[in-house]
């Protein structure tokens, strides 16, 4: 296995950023690798540095002779009067390019949406994204750089793209590097991970999670390090304080030590984990839709009878293609727009806390800074019972205090998703709606966004790409196809599996995502496949299947594991102590009997919903 790309003491500072120092490494034949750091750790500029696209402040980049090395930036180099096809393939042939069957079926899996002869200037932002992905696919290239590929694909596609790249070369040949926060993609894609933090590059074997699992027990290392460095510490500074003249007969080389151990005190490092502020009371009603429809004024139509009840505490993820119409959906929900037909009902007691894709509640504050968006509300949260100001909640949430004066024009995609965040929760909603909202967030602030919505007492309603973070923070995924919505039990697999099975009737055309705004994701034709094998009943017997159904659910999560629990119970019992260990097995037989009588009771619920 030769190496293909070496990096020999690479080192780059951005205008009081150092980013890289001193760092050796190389890619090697076969190697399939990932890259995760914290946003502005410098993920991008080493994949710039490696493309030869950048200059390294010190160092080398060195390709071996001959190979070809494929970029895709997350800012594209397409010329807005090129048409597509030319963006695509430049000048080859017609007759060249597609007698090629993988060139065929890279286009028409990233491409089935686009006129060929559109000119790239004429495409939304998504479509243009494709554009150069297919750009870059359908070349032959030894080494493929990739810069968040997956950003605007829906979860079709970007399994679609994660197979493509397992099997674009036969095994031990070509090399693949990609920055991304998908981490699905990387556990599907990756066999190796490099962590750049702290001006290094820390190489890990295996995929995301085997990362995660080596990374913990690193940090249980330095842990453990640097408490056996504390408990020193203690004792040397113990042994200094003892007096004056104590001090002064001290041997040379003990104080020197004991000041070194001082001297090697780390910063403190601020926490990004910010715990769930307190929420309004939520009552019983949340959300009542009532043969709901929606339709835009050219006619299409993008949501068909839905009938659905969000209740205080569910947290519903909304899966769908791109255009399907789940941003829509969202809309009408909350009140946004209104429907065509049917009725949206919304609990007194709601309040709502949006974040949508694009940010819309920075949207008019570009000019202004950080702190005067924060002075806006109250001067004190309580969380956990300890009184906090605006400020310091974004600070665990990862900015620093000399980021508080910049202007939000000036901050990162990352950087201001968490102030939007942050700005959502100020408001103390009970509802969220949260649109995308790991767009352009790190995987460790994915993490952090993750623990926060996992304590999140209120109603959730969630729309995004991240599988990861979808079946995390959701309890159930629904499915929105051809304007109805599906339950999906499953959880993504299922909805991909649907996808499948519908074929394109399950996606909208190019002509409907072009015939509407692309802010407002657009509709799916209608189809009576979906939902017309529902039993013949009234909405409000429905409502008290559904009621049931998730009532079921709850005590079904609520028990699991509770036999293996009890059986272990069981197993500490003195053999010798005969009516304990009858109780015991009783307590177990029971607890059996419960889940077998839920499950059976699941099971018939299930199918008089038409729940699959």
């Amino acid at each position: 296995m030769g190496i293909l790309i070496g990096c020999e003491h690479l080192s780059h500072e951005w205008p009081g950023k150092p980013v890289l120092a001193d760092q050796t490494i190389g890619i090697n034949e076969g190697e399939r690798i990932g890259v995760v750091g914290r946003n502005g750790d410098g993920k991008s500029t080493l994949l710039e540095l490696i493309a030869h696209r950048l200059e390294p402040d010190s160092g080398t980049v060195t390709w071996r002779n001959g190979i070809h090395v494929g970029f895709l930036g997350q800012d594209d180099e397409l010329h807005d009067d090129w048409t597509v096809g030319r963006a695509v393939v430049g000048d080859v042939p017609d007759y060249v390019w597609a007698s090629d069957p993988r060139v065929r079926q890279i286009i028409s899996e990233l491409l089935g949406d686009v006129d060929w002869d559109a000119t790239v200037g004429t495409l939304s932002g998504g479509q243009r994204r494709r554009c150069d992905l297919a750009r870059l696919l359908v070349g032959t290239w030894d080494v493929i750089l990739m810069d968040e590929p997956t950003n605007h694909l829906d979860m079709h596609a970007i399994r679609w793209l994660a197979d493509h790249l397992k099997t674009r070369w036969p095994e031990g040949t070509g090399a693949l590097l990609v920055v991304t926060h998908d981490r699905w993609f990387l556990d599907e894609v990756c066999e190796h991970m490099w962590e750049v933090h702290d001006r290094e590059i820390e190489p890990f074997d295996g995929g995301y999670s085997a990362y995660i699992q080596q990374r913990v027990e690193r940090d249980r290392m330095a842990a453990a390090t640097e408490e056996r460095r504390q408990n020193t510490l203690r004792k040397e500074l113990n042994w200094l304080a003892h007096g004056a003249k104590a001090r002064s007969s001290k041997p040379r080389f003990r104080v020197e030590a004991a000041r070194a151990l001082l001297a090697d005190d780390p910063p403190l490092r601020n926490p990004i984990e910010l715990k769930r502020l307190a929420v309004s009371r939520l009552g019983k009603q949340v959300i009542e839709m009532k043969d709901v429809s929606f339709a835009y004024p050219d006619g299409s139509r993008v949501l068909d009878d839905i009938t659905w009840t969000i209740g205080p505490g569910d947290r519903y993820g909304i899966l769908g293609a791109n255009g399907a119409g789940k941003s829509t959906l969202l809309k009408v929900m909350t009140g946004k727009l209104p429907p065509t037909s049917g009725t949206v009902r919304i609990g007194k007691s709601v309040r709502f806390g949006w974040m949508s894709q694009h940010l819309d509640t920075l949207s008019e504050k570009e000019n202004w800074r950080v702190l005067e968006v924060l002075s806006r509300y109250k001067s004190t949260y309580y969380v956990d019972g300890k009184p906090q100001s605006p400020t310091q909640l974004l600070e665990r949430l990862g900015f620093e205090r000399s980021e508080l004066t910049n202007f939000v024009r000036d901050l990162s995609g990352g950087q201001r998703r968490r102030l939007a965040l942050l700005t959502v929760l100020l408001d103390e909603p009970n509802v969220l709606v949260l649109d995308e909202p790991g767009n352009d967030l790190d995987t460790d602030m994915l993490a952090v966004l993750e623990d926060l919505l996992d304590t999140w007492p209120g109603t959730l309603l969630m729309v995004s790409h991240d599988r990861f973070l979808m079946e995390r923070v959701t309890d159930d995924q629904y499915a929105l196809l051809n304007g109805h919505v599906r339950h999906c039990p499953g959880g993504v697999d299922e909805f991909l599996d649907l996808l499948d099975s519908h074929g394109d009737a399950a996606a909208p055309s190019s002509a409907e995502c072009a015939s509407r705004n692309s802010a407002t994701e657009g509709p799916a034709e209608p189809s009576d496949s979906t939902g017309s094998q529902e039993a013949p009943m009234s909405n409000q017997e429905r409502r008290e299947l559904k009621k049931r159904f998730d009532a079921v659910t709850r005590k079904l999560e609520k028990t699991e594991g509770e036999p293996d629990r009890l059986r272990a119970a069981l197993a500490e019992v003195d053999p010798t102590d005969y009516e304990k260990l009858v109780a015991a097995q009783k307590a177990v037989d029971d607890a059996v009997a419960a889940r077998e009588a839920l499950e059976d009771e699941w099971l018939e619920l299930s199918d008089k919903l038409g729940i699959e």
